[in-house]
Order: structure tokens, then sequence, then C-alpha cells
């Protein structure tokens, strides 16, 4: 398994458990152009290694992941082309046979939010908090975003949180159902090494059917929703308001939109 990146730290354990480690925490682990590259390597590697067991997504420092670096430069892609990356990624995630659990330490927005939602189970320190940041930036939901949230909170708290884009505490999140367990700060990774190990010691095709299953259970299908987003966004890439909120959020200021 890929080992040496840039921005993922890959530990994997004797028992068949391998920890995904986003590694920039001086960002608060946001995503940068490198790290939509490794994470769409990593995920599609992992989908075919049968030692794997279950897959743990963690982040280095303080946060989990506060969404896509919109600050940062790198590589130049046209608009589509990053989102139809963001979708691989998202897909790879989603179609992993392996059960995956975040294990949330901090901040997750935006696309780290839903990369959260993302997994088969979260697992959240009583810092955590949780974002749908999207409109503040001028931007609508991605990273499967409108798939996951409503079919975790239902259609109408899905649409609050998102219009909205409130940070909510770990405690908010468990009530809603976003999160599946809330344990101080100190407990997190015992917890989290307890379920992953269970995970493990399972049935693993067994539990890559009833994932499967339960995944197609409710339509339309994720790829329909990546694929809706991804237009979506280019749309929102080209305005004035998703550049006046990019350029307000670098600079710290509150952004003031002109829907155009």
């Amino acid at each position: 398994m890929t080992s040496a990146m840039e921005t993922l730290l890959v530990d994997r354990a004797d028992n068949g458990v391998v920890t995904l480690t986003l590694n920039r925490p001086e960002k608060l682990n946001a995503a940068n152009a490198t790290m939509w590259d490794e994470l769409g390597a990593f995920f599609a590697e992992l989908r075919h290694d049968q030692d794997v067991r279950a897959l743990v997504v963690t982040g280095a420092g303080k946060g989990f992941c506060s969404g896509a670096d919109l600050g940062a430069g790198g590589k130049s892609r046209h608009q589509l082309a990053a989102m139809r990356q963001i979708h691989d990624v998202a897909m790879g995630l989603h179609l992993l046979p392996q059960p995956t659990i975040a294990k949330v330490n901090g901040v997750a927005a935006g696309a780290g939010c839903n990369l959260a939602l993302g997994c088969d189970l979260i697992v959240a320190s009583d810092a955590a908090r949780f974002s749908e940041i999207f409109a503040r930036r001028g931007l609508s939901v991605d990273f499967g975003g409108t798939f996951l949230l409503p079919r975790l909170v239902g259609l109408h708290k899905a649409k609050e949180l998102a219009f909205f884009a409130d940070v909510i505490d770990a405690t908010e999140a468990e009530r809603l159902g976003i999160v599946n367990r809330v344990v101080p700060a100190d407990e997190l990774d015992a917890f989290v090494d307890d379920w992953s190990g269970r995970l493990a010691d399972g049935p693993p095709i067994a539990l890559a059917q009833t994932k499967a299953m339960l995944n197609k259970s409710i339509s339309p299908s994720m790829d329909e929703a990546l694929d809706l987003e991804g237009w979506a966004q280019t749309v929102n890439f080209g305005t004035n308001d998703t550049r006046e909120a990019v350029s307000a959020f670098i600079e710290k200021r509150d952004p003031e939109f002109e829907g155009r």
C-alpha cells in the first residue's frame, strides 16, 4: 500500500485496520490539489486490497478536515475537471467494500464534513464541530453532501444546515443522527480502536454486501447526486459572488453578495 505521500499518513495494523490521517495540520487539514490526488489513488488501491478489513479516517493536529483549501495555488485546471476529480474521490470512498469509520477529532467543514458523512460510521470527540460551510463561500454543497445529508437528518433539516451554514457541536450532531457516538477527547482513540477491531474481526464478504445494499437502498444514486453537484459548483466558480466569498475568507471579513 502507498506509504510515502505528501498530505496523507497511512498506518496499517496487524489486525487489518488501516488508519488514514489527513496531514496538513497547519491548514486544519484542508484539501489541496495534492491531497485530492493522493486520496483518489489511496481509495482506488484500497478497494482491491483484501487484507484490509476496516478503514479509519482522521485528521492530524486539532482538526479533522476544514474542507477544500480555497486559498491554495497549485495545478491549473478547469473547474469542471476539478469537480470531476472530487466526484471520483467521493465515489472512491463510497464504493470501498471495507467498513469505514470517521474519527472526528476537531472541525469538519465543507468537503471535510461530507468526507466524514461519507464514512459508514462517525465517532466524534466532544471537541468536534461540523458545518456545511459552502454557502458562506458562495458555493453549493459538494463531495456527496446533497446525497448524504438528507438521508441522515431529513430533507428540511438538511436544507437548514446547508442554507445557513451554521457550525454545530458534536452533541447536536449526535442528536440529529449525523454522529454515531460522541466521546471525551481523551477516549476517542480507544473507542475507535475497539470499533475498528470489531469490524476487522467480522465477516468481510458479508459486511461488504450489507454495506453495498444499504448504500443502494435509496435513490437517486450517489453518482447522480455527485454529477449534479459538479455542474452546480462549476457554475458557482464562474460567479463574482464566489470570487468575493473567497477574497473575504482570505481577508478575514464578511462577504458582500450581489447575485452575479
